[in-house]
């Protein structure tokens, strides 16, 4: 089963164009994927977020279903559709409420990032000069999050928060979407220590193939190439995928994204001013419907049957039955 543990793609009911870019999802035969249902939205556009995306689902009931469980996502894709996971790249849906952790649970939300691209009531961002570390309020909110079944994903997280939040944490914990700094350095690349503590957590990291982060790891020999250190570093049971692809967004969305309502000036995210406006493709891993060429890459890199089955996404699903929770 291929399994991707982020896709950034605005999918939501109002959109015009999600039907064809469900397709490609189809064709790349991608049997799950973690959505984006939102970044900055408090708790109630975070709840109108979620009523679009089940109304999407609904509309697309023939190419996917939300999942809620790791046995929904097999049973899912075993019908030939895409199970859909429920995420956030921001907690600010929790308002500092640590009670809306679990009413977002029940709502269907697996995975909630701790901080994405500011400074918040939860702990530091990977692009803030000086990272606070976890909060006292962080601390209860990532224990919450265990207990509730909701994966806590460090992607965008500072380094001292994301150490924190593994140290604290009583459950695996994900990178869903990052590179190793080692190799490709970037703020929002994860560094070695980093990688060999969510080793020592049972934690997964899905590889991106976005290019800001993917540095000179563009070719699919090149990026087999990253996927195969991370392997060495930490290990083929604790890596999956991240592409962080976008399919529709445009620029509006990006400059949501980046920035919300908490400034006023350009905000450039993972890029720069030099480099402002959505990504060039890689030419090879553009959209979910290449995803058998990312295995055909890991295959010519000399994975065998077994890590190439492992990475592709058998990791993801053995995290989501260690990791999910009924309540």
């Amino acid at each position: 089963m291929y399994v991707d543990s982020l896709l950034c793609t605005p999918l939501e009911k109002e959109r015009r164009d999600h039907r064809p870019a469900l397709e490609e999802i189809a064709k790349g035969r991608v049997g799950c994927i973690t959505v984006t249902v939102g970044f900055w939205e408090d708790a109630t556009e975070s709840m109108d977020q979620l009523v679009k995306w089940r109304y999407m689902a609904e509309d697309n009931a023939d190419l996917v279903e939300i999942a809620y469980t790791a046995d929904d996502i097999t049973r899912i894709a075993a019908s030939g559709r895409c199970a859909i996971l429920l995420g956030f790249q921001n907690v600010a849906f929790l308002q500092g409420r640590l009670g809306y952790v679990e009413h977002f649970a029940r709502m269907g939300t697996r995975v909630g990032q701790l901080t994405y691209n500011i400074q918040s009531d939860i702990g530091g961002s990977c692009y803030e000069p000086s990272d606070s570390g976890l909060t006292r309020y962080g601390k209860y909110v990532v224990r919450e999050m265990n207990r509730c079944g909701m994966v806590v994903d460090l992607s965008h997280v500072g380094n001292t928060t994301t150490m924190d939040a593994i140290r604290h944490s009583t459950e695996p914990v994900a990178i869903t979407h990052s590179n190793p700094s080692s190799l490709a350095p970037h703020a929002r690349n994860k560094p070695d220590d980093v990688l060999d503590a969510l080793k020592d957590n049972g934690g997964v990291i899905g590889l991106s193939v976005y290019r800001n982060i993917v540095g000179e790891y563009t070719t699919a020999q090149k990026w087999s190439e990253l996927v195969a250190w991370t392997a060495d570093r930490i290990g083929v049971d604790h890596i999956g995928i991240g592409t962080d692809f976008d399919q529709t967004g445009g620029m509006d969305y990006l400059e949501w994204m980046r920035q919300g309502r908490w400034a006023r000036e350009i905000q450039y995210g993972a890029g720069s001013k030099s480099n402002s406006g959505p990504q060039p493709k890689l030419g090879w891993f553009d959209d979910p419907s290449q995803f058998p060429d990312a295995e055909a890459c890991l295959r010519d890199r000399g994975f065998d049957e077994t890590e190439v089955a492992k990475i592709m996404g058998g990791n993801w699903l053995d995290f989501y039955r260690r990791t999910f929770k009924a309540l």
